[in-house]
């Protein structure tokens, strides 16, 4: 099993790992992206202006544009634990046990715009770059998405969870030869009875969807495992005609 994550603007700062090594993270056919990529945001992180301005900061924020002039020398955290907001703050990776984090390790991608698909225990610096940043030469998406989709071939044969935005979806869409890919759509019964998709608050339920999944430790192979697994633990996941699988929070 696969679970793809969206990643998050904000990040925490420091760590106590070493610098940025390439080598040590997932799916090294993404290196020679990932190393063009970080160059040409450290590029663009010498006009301080012209930066804030293409990664659509303001002046408040322009400590961002000194954590990408040091990213490749400032200390890494495993990418569980750099990512904050809604969706992390419920995975809540630094409270898990030794053996749920083992298992997002090897089952958890986080797909960053910096370094393409990541493992949730891969080291990385705190760096600020979105989907629809505007760097130098080709778009984000025209970087990303034939190699991240290329990545993705090889979990042809696992259950992929696809979690991520449909932002970062257009990154690195999931190969139509993964045939057990289902994107996860979250929803939320109104006081008129009418099923409706979330939006902001779709994030929480993701991530206590992800938190419940590592601590249990089951490698699914079959959607309907899953949906019988979600069945019996409280979390209401069902498959739609689209072949999208739904969370009802």
């Amino acid at each position: 099993m696969l679970v793809l994550l969206p990643p998050s603007e904000t990040k925490h700062d420091g760590g106590d790992g070493p610098p940025l090594d390439f080598a040590a993270l997932s799916h090294a056919g993404l290196t020679p992206v990932r190393r063009a990529t970080v160059r040409r945001l450290k590029q663009l992180s010498r006009d301080r202006e012209d930066a804030l301005k293409r990664l659509k900061l303001g002046p408040k924020l322009a400590s961002e544009v000194e954590r990408n002039r040091a990213l490749t020398v400032s200390p890494t955290l495993p990418a569980m634990d750099r990512y904050t907001g809604v969706l992390y703050e419920a995975l809540d990776a630094r409270s898990l046990d030794a053996g749920a984090r083992s298992f997002a390790a090897q089952h958890v991608r986080i797909h960053s715009a910096l370094f393409g698909l990541v493992g949730a225990g891969d080291p990385v610096p705190a760096y600020r770059l979105s989907h629809d940043s505007r760097l130098e030469g080709d778009s984000l998406k025209a970087t990303w998405s034939a190699p991240v989709s290329k990545a993705l071939l090889a979990h042809r044969d696992e259950l992929v969870l696809d979690l991520r935005s449909e932002a970062y979806v257009h990154l690195g869409p999931v190969p139509a030869a993964v045939t057990r890919s289902h994107f996860l759509r979250v929803v939320s019964e109104g006081p008129d009875g009418v099923t409706r998709a979330l939006n902001h608050f779709n994030k929480k339920g993701k991530g206590e969807l992800v938190r419940a999944l590592v601590q249990h430790g089951t490698d699914f192979a079959e959607v309907d495992e899953l949906i019988a697994w979600g069945s019996a633990t409280g979390h209401r996941l069902s498959l739609a005609p689209s072949g999208e699988l739904v969370l009802e929070v």
